[in-house]
């Protein structure tokens, strides 16, 4: 049973980052696949002690553990269902699941193949687990040259269009940032606009807030991370202006050095600023976390009030891409439990 009562909502959820160990473990001797551990409890170890990577790019190089096994229909929908599963235990109300079809191709499947086994699986947990809502999105990827993989992340696009109505909520664009200025991956979004596909985007998380301002010229009203927008108050004004929300992964944060501590993290002074913030949880078993976790953190460590927390869930029901009538019930909840507060 969670401590916090109120719905909670994560927005910014790896699905390749949020694999339970047991399922690893087991879906990876079933496919021939060495994991670096010899037990399964030295592997949950293995997950702990290196979840502080202390950069980006040494982060992003532990996708290709769950990378390796995600390669079939079985894999990714079982993966799916068992994050539904969890989400749904530890009291989520809604959560935006993403991931990237372009990694997934590495034997049989094609990017429409692993959408649909995601999808399968998604459907699963939520029909075994009624309380919670989920939405997929697929993630473009930023690989370096813009041009490397645009076909491939043009594809992605497409794909979104076609799932809209199965449970894709929309695009994001993911990967290393600054191997090639985030502007030259314009077209991904063009065509999601023209396709009438929602998207959000990483950015301003290991690089500044240049990065922030080329997401905010694509259109984009969520940032994926984002926090580095504090170092530029004129974009801070401009997001506060546009209506802008950052999906901020504060644990995520420190762990890849992008923040010194959780006491020098800008998030407290963001949302006093004005600006629409969200806390979230990145890659869940990657990280050892979960929102109960942030949540603590954030207040314990932060500066944040139970009040801003339970406003943040709000701003990620009216920045979600789910279904209006279904913000409504969740933001009057939270109103609740804000009032019982004495906000």
């Amino acid at each position: 049973m969670s401590k916090y009562s109120f719905p909670k909502i994560d927005l910014h959820l790896h699905l390749d980052g949020s694999m339970l160990p047991e399922s690893a473990w087991e879906m990876a001797a079933e496919r021939g696949i060495a994991l670096p551990a010899d037990t399964l409890e030295d592997f949950r170890h293995f997950i702990v002690v290196t979840a502080d990577c202390r950069s980006v790019n040494e982060y992003l190089k532990r996708f290709e553990m769950p990378l390796q096994i995600l390669q079939d229909r079985a894999s990714l929908e079982r993966t799916a269902y068992e994050l539904v599963c969890l989400l749904a235990g530890q009291g989520l109300r809604y959560a935006e699941i993403r991931f990237a079809p372009q990694l997934h191709l590495r034997k049989e499947l094609t990017q429409r193949d692993a959408v649909e086994a995601i999808l399968t699986g998604v459907k699963r947990g939520m029909a075994e687990r009624p309380s919670i809502d989920i939405g997929v999105l697929l993630c473009a990827m930023c690989i370096g040259e813009y041009w490397l993989n645009m076909d491939a992340n043009l594809q992605t696009v497409r794909e979104a269009a076609r799932a809209l109505s199965e449970g894709v909520v929309g695009i994001d664009l993911a990967g290393a940032e600054g191997l090639t200025p985030l502007s030259g991956f314009a077209p991904v979004f063009d065509l999601a606009r023209e396709l009438g596909v929602p998207f959000t985007c990483h950015a301003g998380d290991s690089q500044g807030p240049e990065t922030v301002l080329a997401a905010l010229n694509f259109g984009t009203k969520r940032i994926g991370h984002g926090h580095h927008i504090f170092e530029d108050r004129a974009l801070c004004a401009r997001a506060i202006r546009d209506g802008v929300t950052l999906e901020v992964c504060p644990t995520s944060n420190i762990q890849c050095s992008t923040r010194p501590s959780y006491e020098a993290h800008p998030l407290k002074r963001l949302i006093d600023m004005g600006v629409s913030c969200t806390i979230n949880t990145d890659n869940m078993i990657l990280s050892d976390i979960d929102l109960d976790k942030e949540y603590d953190r954030c207040i314990g460590s932060m500066g944040l009030t139970i009040q801003d927390v339970i406003r943040c869930n709000i701003n990620s029901v009216r920045a979600s891409f789910m279904a209006p009538e279904k913000k409504l019930p969740l933001i009057e909840e939270l109103l609740k439990a804000l009032e019982a507060c004495g906000s």
